[in-house]
């Protein structure tokens, strides 16, 4: 069966979709200050803003490409004759009024990593109809053949936005302060089924061998928030507003891991006030997702990599479901202040773990956690800029942060701050700032200034013990951090230290240990191992027959590091089977650190995985295994 049409023809089939006019004022307050500014935009949000736009497209699979039309909602000063957009290899044909006149319009130069400003004189014009396709190479979208898919039968499509890349195939100001309300007709070849980060509207409209899909998301969102995917894919409904989409192999065992996501809906509402997107779906994307997940709105992506068996890696599904707070209520103005959305969400998630499985898990998750702050300190010195919560001028692009800092340490600064003034004190502040700030972008001066406001409020001691410009704004960790409870690993931590003379970890204690507790031991264990104690771990942990894909990644990352060719072969499989720059990148990083031995590995191993990764995965390995590092 033939899987597109001509990119004409599909255009033909395309019906107008109305846009809806948007009331807003010209543009949040917080971008105006000089902290909230995005450098990696063109758009000038102060002189003319988007705020509503309506995509009109056709998926073509032959081609590899997203065309139509994007109809825009402009806020403009009343002198305002032009507004800039942002683009990345968009082919524009033409941009008119909502009249069909033309406008002239100009596409800048391009800036490596940002693109190029598309120009537009509006005139009086505030609603303006862009008629383009996305390039082929398009980098938020990946192609996948139907021998990449689970199903094996039909091609897949999938996005990947955040953090500059929506501008690939979506015409608007691609700036995360700058939010925007959304709707979308998206028409595919049968028998594909599509999904968006909005709610559905109505059911598929049938054009013969095309089917006509729309969406809404009538909330302003940041722009990287804009998802889609597309493919031979399935529902299982898990609770009244919650269910999970996937290919239909891999349905029963996607709707069993996430048996508990209702559950996790209802615990994050009673910490911090109600889910506002309507629905919480989700999508178990094929494996070449770079990411564990992406937290778009009413439809998180996933990775499948999360499927354990046992629920024991659903801490992913409790940080993107907290990003429907932190992150999509209460945005980072630019990506400076990431950690705003990750390190909010990562204490938040661990407080969605710990109502459900309880304190023990939450505070080994935690330990993990501290554990990764603790590495990039080691990695890139404690008073590196780095480091510090808010990224200065010169380490703020939009991939430049380090996760042990965005996430982590964001995470132990909440929990320190916790600690100080008492949970229930501290959960009424965090639920006041998700209250008042919904919809809006924010920045660190901001989340400052609110706790010295609301928690802090002229105490003079509390000031002093909170520390809170030395947390964002200074590199390292503050000398009041709360540290993970020393028990939280006992038993592991022992078994680790014992291990340097008796070379022998317990199978029995194996077993029964959780996930975290196996990442923790493997962890600490000495990085430097001989063939013959790489044997014995693996003969008898099971090791490389992990089903977990965490633990057997830490032993890949660890075996490698080794030279221990039986990993090899085992390697090999997981690199092509999983996408996720999280595992891909570290274990071609610890090849390729192998020199003689594992650079050859490295591309052999790359030359046959690589077409099956995102741009996201392959852009980081590239420069690794083509440059040497």
């Amino acid at each position: 069966m033939r899987f597109a049409a001509p990119l004409a023809l599909l255009l033909a089939s395309v019906a107008a979709v109305p846009a809806q006019a948007q009331s807003a004022e010209l543009v949040s307050p917080v971008l105006l200050s000089d902290d909230a500014r995005d450098p990696w935009s063109f758009a000038q949000p102060e002189v003319a803003r988007v705020t509503h736009v309506a995509l009109d497209l056709a998926l073509d699979f032959e081609a590899k490409s997203v065309g139509g039309t994007a109809t825009l909602d402009i806020a403009a000063r009343p002198d305002a004759d032009t507004v800039v957009l942002d683009s990345e290899g968009l082919q524009i044909a033409r941009i008119t009024d909502d009249a069909g006149r033309a406008l002239p319009f100009t596409v800048g130069q391009e800036v490596e990593g940002k693109g190029a400003p598309v120009t537009v004189s509006i005139g009086k014009a505030r609603r303006i109809v862009v008629t383009y396709a996305a390039a082929p190479e398009a980098e938020a979208l990946q192609w996948l053949t139907p021998e990449q898919t689970a199903g094996g039968k039909f091609p897949y499509l999938l996005s990947q936005g955040q953090a500059i890349l929506n501008r690939s195939w979506v015409p608007t100001q691609d700036s995360p302060g700058i939010r925007q309300t959304w709707e979308a007709r998206i028409v595919a070849p049968k028998p594909l089924t599509v999904v968006m980060s909005g709610l559905k509207v109505g059911e598929p409209e049938d054009l013969g061998g095309t089917r006509a899909f729309r969406f809404s998301m009538d909330k302003p969102v940041a722009p990287y928030l804009i998802a889609i995917a597309a493919g031979d894919i399935a529902f299982r409904e898990l609770g009244p507003r919650t269910g999970v989409w996937t290919e239909p192999s891999m349905l029963d065992a996607a709707a069993a891991e996430l048996a508990d996501t209702e559950k996790m809906v209802e615990a994050a509402e009673a910490l911090y006030g109600p889910y506002r997107w309507g629905r919480y779906d989700m999508i178990v994307l094929p494996p070449s997702f770079p990411y564990g997940g992406m937290e778009n709105p009413v439809m998180t992506f996933l990775t499948p990599t999360f499927i354990a068996g046992d629920r024991s890696l659903t801490g992913l599904v409790a940080h993107e479901l907290a990003h429907s707070w932190s992150g999509n209520l209460v945005t980072n103005a630019n990506w400076s202040d990431s950690w705003l959305n990750e390190g909010v969400t990562s204490y938040f998630e661990n407080r969605i773990v710990e109502a459900l499985y309880g304190s023990r898990r939450a505070s080994q998750e935690a330990a993990l956690s501290f554990a990764e702050i603790e590495t990039v300190l080691a990695e890139k010195g404690a008073d590196s800029p780095v480091t510090a919560l808010h990224l200065p001028k010169g380490t703020d692009g939009p991939d430049d942060s380090e996760s042990g800092i965005v996430y982590d340490k964001g995470a132990v600064f909440l929990r320190t701050v916790e600690k100080a003034v008492g949970r229930e004190r501290f959960d009424a502040w965090l639920r006041q700032w998700f209250d008042s700030h919904a919809f809006q972008p924010a920045t660190s001066a901001m989340i400052v200034a609110d706790m010295r406001e609301h928690l802090i409020a002229g105490d003079a001691q509390l000031e002093e013990q909170l520390m809170l410009d030395q947390w964002v704004y200074a590199p390292g960790l503050p000398s009041n951090v709360a540290r993970p409870a020393a028990s939280a690993f006992a038993e592991v931590d022992g078994a680790a230290a014992h291990y340097p003379s008796s070379h022998f970890i317990d199978p029995e204690a194996w077993a029964g240990w959780t996930t975290a507790e196996r990442q923790r031991l493997l962890a600490k264990l000495p990085r430097k191992l001989s063939h013959d104690e790489l044997d014995r771990l693996d003969r008898d942990l099971g090791l490389s027959h992990s089903g977990n894909s965490e633990v057997l990644f830490a032993w890949l990352e660890l075996a490698l590091a080794n030279r221990y060719d039986p990993a090899v072969p085992v390697a090999e499989k997981f690199l092509s089977q999983v996408g996720r720059r999280k595992f891909v990148l570290p274990l071609f990083e610890a090849l390729w650190g192998q020199g003689e031995w594992g650079q050859p590995i490295a591309k052999r191993i790359y030359a046959e995985t690589r077409a099956g990764y995102h741009s996201v995965t392959q852009g980081s390995v590239d420069k690794l295994v083509t440059s040497g590092g």
